[in-house]
């Protein structure tokens, strides 16, 4: 229900949208949220009374759809409808309307410094302003009862708790979660986190995101600890969550009784049954070490989980040179050997999908690039949508932009889905 102020501001209080992301919609919206508009801006709040995305309305504003969005991690995240690239746009090379342009160092082909901009950085100051405006007693004293309780929760995530709420979520966890597995795209990012296990079954030289930790499960005490406290920090708000990450680098070599047993208490805890329009979404890394090793009773259970399974596994490369000057410790019939694998799993597993990430930099040779066409050129095709291959640009690249035209001989040469993977952290 919408609430008009004598403050030039209308609230509208749990305004409800599809459960379902909708990757066309623009503004990208979805889920329940509270919404304070001015002649201006847009403010989207989260059932907790958190702020979670800036929009704005005047014709200063860079695009209509463009808007800013806080993560969990207390990151401002600029979404960027405004570059085409190709005749196709953001989307034949992202697989989504939207580029996501970082706070933070990261992997992207093209970076939109929006510090730099004064029209988007008037959203900060708007949003404190508003603040500001929100906590003058008369204004709150005008209000209706019921946007009175949801300013009354904005009030209390002022920056510096939200600042203390992102350091309290990576203290549940144990850490920050450095990188997020590219198909969480999905789901617009939004997933619970879970840590099952830590460290990394290999050290690549060209990584800049895993740690040096020795690869070790959790113990259920610890997952079962954790749950109890994710329920707790994400409050209400949980409503508005269908997808659990578990990690971290490798959560698939933690094996089959870890995998499930996570998957199976947060999916209760969690309560991914009662609000959800369509099944839940479970995202984890894997190794070709764990992905070989796993074996066919571990992926017919993990089928029968009541969520929609992906499992993103690091090739980087077939091309045994360019596997030798990364220092990674496999050999090109190791990687050939995961990738049929991973089109036998695609094919014979309804909830079960198996991607992959290969590497692209100036620095890497022109065989690895054939090798890689070469490998993607003769895929078997389980489904026209499924089993993606994303293409991750080393973070050293001097000319991010012209790794493109790479990308695209490489992707029009594949029969599976390519897109650029973005390294983006929680």
């Amino acid at each position: 229900m919408q609430y008009p102020n004598t403050n030039n501001f209308f609230i509208v209080v749990e305004k409800k949208s599809s459960l379902s992301i909708r990757k066309d919609r623009f503004p990208l919206c979805y889920g329940k949220y509270s919404e304070i508009r001015t002649p201006d801006f847009e403010f989207r709040f989260t059932l907790n009374g958190e702020i979670k995305t800036i929009r704005g309305l005047s014709v200063n504003w860079p695009h209509p759809a463009d808007q800013l969005k806080r993560t969990d991690g207390n990151d401002w995240v600029y979404y960027t409808v405004g570059d085409k690239s190709s005749e196709n746009g953001i989307i034949s090379w992202l697989g989504e309307y939207y580029l996501p342009c970082l706070p933070y160092p990261s992997n992207s082909v093209w970076e939109v410094n929006y510090f730099s901009n004064p029209a988007i950085m008037n959203g900060f100051a708007a949003w404190s302003q508003l603040y500001a405006d929100l906590h003058g007693g008369s204004a709150k004293n005008r209000l209706h009862s019921r946007a009175k309780e949801i300013v009354h929760l904005i009030l209390q995530n002022n920056d510096n708790v939200l600042h203390e709420r992102a350091q309290q979520l990576h203290a549940i966890i144990g850490g920050g979660v450095t990188v997020l597995p590219p198909d969480t795209r999905h789901v617009d990012y939004e997933v619970i986190p879970l840590m099952i296990s830590d460290g990394c079954l290999y050290h690549c030289k060209f990584c800049c995101v895993k740690t040096i930790q020795r690869f070790q499960a959790r113990s259920k005490d610890n997952i079962l600890e954790q749950i109890q406290q994710l329920k707790t920090f994400y409050g209400r708000n949980i409503e508005n969550y269908h997808s659990l990450f578990l990690g971290n680098h490798d959560a698939l070599a933690s094996g089959e009784e870890l995998i499930c047993f996570a998957a199976t208490e947060a999916f209760q805890t969690f309560g991914f049954g009662e609000y959800r329009a369509k099944m839940p979404m479970l995202f984890l890394f894997g190794s070709i070490g764990s992905f070989l090793k796993a074996e066919e009773h571990f992926f017919a259970k993990l089928n029968q989980l009541p969520f929609y399974t992906f499992i993103n596994i690091g090739f980087e490369s077939v091309d045994p040179p360019t596997l030798q000057s990364i220092q990674k410790p496999v050999d090109a019939s190791l990687v050939r050997e995961a990738f049929r694998k991973m089109q036998n799993i695609n094919s014979l597993y309804t909830n079960i999908e198996i991607t992959g990430n290969f590497l692209l930099g100036e620095q890497l040779s022109q065989e690895h690039d054939h090798s890689l066409a070469n490998l993607l050129s003769e895929a078997e095709i389980p489904s026209p949508s499924k089993g993606a291959v994303y293409l991750s640009p080393l973070q050293d690249n001097p000319k991010r932009r012209e790794l493109l035209p790479r990308f695209f001989e490489i992707k029009n040469q594949s029969k599976l889905p390519v897109y650029i993977y973005l390294i983006q952290r929680l």
